[in-house]
């Protein structure tokens, strides 16, 4: 009996499907004629014996990054005048999230494991730095939410992802032009009677290349003569174009 106790959870964990994800591109370089690019997430599901359940199996892939502080202020009308009324800081905001899943995410899991995983743009946790009206974490967040919605930065989608023949599957998450440089992680999720069962992932490099790489590493290495050349640049523009209408 005691032999039966310590290979139990071994013998469980062994009867576990298991995922083999890869994306269609592990870099992605950003340059001056880059307008966007469609990543590609796909894989399969390999069940213990080659032998498929009876229940349905569902996939839910996310790509995320990169993870950064940022503070949100709400503006409010004064006097006829726009002005920063209030303020939040979050610790851990990314700066691109996209969902895409086989079926909606409240089908799949309950509220508790979505938030365990953050399935979901509902789900996200983003820690404020300090203590706040949870009325007013809530209205900061959703006014984020929307705002990169906007702009692309944050995708969802339930019907995303392909299954074929309950093995292959295959997901396409739309990257946009303004995405932030950095590392991201394609992750993969495996669900079945709301309990995830397997989870993998893959590392995807959004870089600058060309012009604009050499533009960047020399504002980030060399801060002081990156801001020089840019006055003196702008002086001797400004100077030609004055010059030149002065002609005219």
């Amino acid at each position: 009996m005691l032999v039966a106790l310590i290979f139990a959870p071994v013998t469980v964990q062994a009867a576990d499907p298991r995922l083999v994800p890869d994306v269609s591109s592990r870099a992605i370089d950003i340059q001056y004629s880059f307008t966007g690019e469609e990543l590609l997430l796909f894989g399969a599901i390999l069940y213990p014996g080659q032998r498929l359940p009876d229940d349905r199996a569902d996939i839910v892939v996310v790509l995320k990054g990169p993870v950064r502080p940022i503070v949100l202020r709400e503006k409010r009308r004064v006097a006829g005048i726009w002005v920063n009324a209030s303020s939040i800081r979050l610790r851990t905001s990314p700066g691109f999230y996209a969902i895409g899943s086989s079926r909606p995410i409240d089908k799949l899991v309950d509220e508790r494991t979505a938030a365990i995983f953050e399935l979901g743009l509902a789900n996200l946790s983003m820690s404020p730095t300090e203590f706040s009206e949870a009325s007013k974490l809530e209205r900061f967040e959703a006014g984020l939410t929307d705002l990169y919605r906007r702009l692309g930065l944050f995708y969802e989608n339930p019907a995303a992802v392909e299954i074929t023949e309950g093995v292959l599957y295959r997901a396409r998450i739309p990257v946009p032009a303004r995405v932030p440089v950095g590392t991201y992680r394609a992750e993969t999720f495996l669900i079945s009677r709301g309990r995830v069962l397997a989870v993998a992932s893959r590392d995807v490099q959004i870089r600058k290349a060309g012009f604009e790489r050499f533009v960047a590493l020399a504002a980030e290495r060399h801060g002081f003569l990156y801001g020089l050349t840019a006055v003196i640049l702008s002086l001797l523009l400004g100077y030609a174009a004055s010059a030149i209408f002065r002609r005219r």
